[in-house]
């Protein structure tokens, strides 16, 4: 009987302790059962996507578009930006007049350098943009004053639309999609129907679909790709003339210093070619939007002629003085001359008897020789 009701106790402590219990007092574990079944039963009244009506999402924030201004832009200026300040910091260390042509020719360099890769990433190498009265949303008759533009660049284009003024009819109308070409622009249009954006948006983006009479698609994608693939490699023949500058082969990096200007007039003809492709009318509202080359492409252009300067002057300077270019560009030069010099200096005896004994024993054999050979002939 004792053993039984020391049992009974320890039983009663067991459930005291559970009853005192954070978990238990506050009753998290049900909570938390309830939240977890009314979830799931929201997603599948919702049809498996946790929306409730225009992509709104309830559990999450707003999805935002990119800007033109791409992230990618900021990771290649942060890292040119890096090896630029690295550079200066080793400015210090040279002596003379040189200082100064070594900054010059840093800064030039990875301008150069910066220019060819963010090219690759801008979306502003054609630009349009017209101000109008349109239709703002589908099933609606709301009209809206809005700013439209289409931005073009190598790897898609950007479809932008801003209110004027920006809050009207009680929505800040402020848009910015990007489609790009490294996807299907079908599927991606077929999302921004689903989005329920602006009409606008979608009459601009439907004519780069395949199912477009236009047929925009093929041109602009395939001109942007070749347009990029010139680029990069121009930003190889820059990266070859960088290595031969610090090598006794200055003419050989005046060469490739035009070669990189001539890959950059390369894009900009590829590029170029997205104007011989039959005119597409783009009408908005009364207006019409019709596209021209923007501040990238002008960057390029200037880009290459500063390169095709550099070459023509390193080639011609190298042809005229070429030892005062090496001296110019800190590089040396091969001359046996430079191998053959002479010096004054000591030396020890004691090591260079043996040597000595031998030489005038050599010398000695030769003009006996010589005598023997003088007596024979008489």
């Amino acid at each position: 009987m004792q053993i039984k009701a020391f049992i009974r106790k320890c039983d009663r402590l067991k459930d005291e302790r559970r009853e005192d219990h954070p978990i238990f007092r506050t009753h998290i574990f049900p909570c938390c059962f309830a939240a977890l079944v009314a979830s799931t039963a929201l997603v599948h009244a919702c049809g498996g996507k946790m929306t409730l009506y225009d992509g709104i999402y309830p559990f999450y924030p707003l999805q935002r578009s990119p800007f033109i201004f791409d992230i990618s832009l900021l990771v290649v200026i942060l890292v040119f930006s890096v090896l630029a300040v690295s550079f200066l910091f080793i400015l210090p260390g040279i002596r003379g007049k040189s200082r100064l042509f070594w900054t010059f020719r840093i800064i030039i360099s990875l301008f150069i350098g910066v220019v060819l890769v963010v090219l690759n990433f801008t979306g502003d190498w054609a630009e349009a943009s017209v101000k109008a009265n349109a239709s703002y949303k589908s099933f609606s008759k709301a009209v809206v004053s809005a700013e439209v533009g289409l931005h073009v660049g190598l790897y898609g284009i950007n479809i932008t639309l801003k209110g004027d003024p920006v809050l009207q009819i009680n929505e800040t109308i402020d848009y910015n999609e990007i489609f790009r070409w490294s996807s299907s622009v079908d599927e991606q249009y077929g999302d921004a129907l689903e989005r329920g954006l602006p009409n606008p948006i979608l009459y601009i983006a439907e004519k780069f679909t395949h199912n477009s009479a236009c047929g925009l698609i093929y041109q602009y994608r395939y001109s942007g790709r070749f347009a990029s693939a010139n680029l990069w490699t121009a930003f190889c023949c820059w990266l070859v003339a960088n290595i031969l500058f610090s090598m006794p082969v200055i003419l050989y990096a005046g060469y490739m210093m035009i070669a990189t200007a001539a890959f950059i007039f390369f894009s900009m003809a590829s590029f170029s070619t997205i104007f011989s492709v039959i005119p597409c009318d783009f009408s908005i509202g009364a207006e019409s939007l019709r596209t021209d080359y923007s501040h990238s492409f002008w960057i390029a252009l200037a880009t290459g002629l500063l390169c095709a300067v550099i070459g023509l002057v390193v080639v011609l300077l190298d042809c005229l003085f070429p030892a005062r270019m090496r001296e110019v560009f800190s590089v040396g030069v091969d001359n046996e001359d430079d191998e053959c010099h002479t010096s004054e200096g000591y030396l020890n005896s004691g090591f260079l008897e043996g040597v000595i004994y031998d030489d005038n024993t050599q010398t000695g054999n030769v003009s006996l020789s010589q005598q023997i050979t003088k007596l024979t002939r008489l």
